[in-house]
């Protein structure tokens, strides 16, 4: 007896790019996937893409609330595995708390150690200020200002989301699993379009070779 796989639920179905948290600090400001890769996977030429998404950021700003998985918990025990933790990374996420002011300064640090082990010219920044729902809408105010800064500085999308209400969490997460797909199949065509230039190469120089040798034998 075959085995059919489980359905895919609706709500995991992302036909289109769901929109920024704010446009001043977006990584992309379309609505819509890139036509290649509707493209491909209209045509099946792409399978299931897993993206590594790593976290980081102070203790105590709401990194396992947010995620509810293992983190580097922000402690200096656990810089020796932090490269390997690091390292491929398709996304970083860089967490701080919305009241708490040296979490945000502390941001730039944690995304410093990150992208050691990293390209960054592939890899997708978010920044995000957790606990919205405990600032004071003065403090929030001035905070998301300064948010908003440093992500344009480091090529970061800012979002503001609550862990303990969820709000924004899932538009969040859709966001990063949509963005990342879509560089993840961009980059998997783009090796495969090289892999098959390099296969016609070879191909050519075989061709050239064998048109040699008869030559060669015709004027024996």
């Amino acid at each position: 007896m075959m085995s059919s796989l489980p359905p895919v639920k609706e709500d995991r179905i992302i036909c289109e790019l769901p929109l920024y948290f704010t446009r001043d600090a977006a990584v992309h400001t379309k609505d819509g996937f890139n036509i290649t890769v509707k493209e491909a996977c209209q045509g099946q030429k792409t399978g299931l893409n897993v993206a590594k998404v790593i976290v980081v950021g102070d203790v105590g700003v709401g990194k396992t609330c947010l995620i509810n998985r293992w983190d580097t918990a922000g402690q200096e025990r656990f810089r020796c595995v932090a490269s390997t933790y690091y390292r491929g990374a398709q996304a970083i996420i860089v967490v701080f708390d919305l009241s708490n002011y040296n979490s945000l300064d502390h941001a730039r640090e944690w995304l410093e150690d990150a992208m050691r082990d990293n390209d960054p010219s592939s890899v997708l920044l978010f920044l995000v200020g957790t606990k919205k729902d405990l600032s004071h809408p003065d403090q929030l105010a001035q905070m998301e200002q300064e948010a908003v800064r440093l992500s344009e500085e480091i090529r970061a999308e800012y979002w503001a989301v609550s862990a303990l209400s969820g709000e924004s969490v899932r538009d969040f997460f859709l966001r990063v699993a949509s963005l990342t797909f879509e560089a993840t199949v961009l980059s998997e065509l783009e090796r495969n379009k090289s892999r098959q230039a390099r296969d016609i190469v070879k191909i050519s120089n075989n061709c050239d070779e064998k048109f040699k040798k008869r030559q060669s034998s015709c004027c024996l």
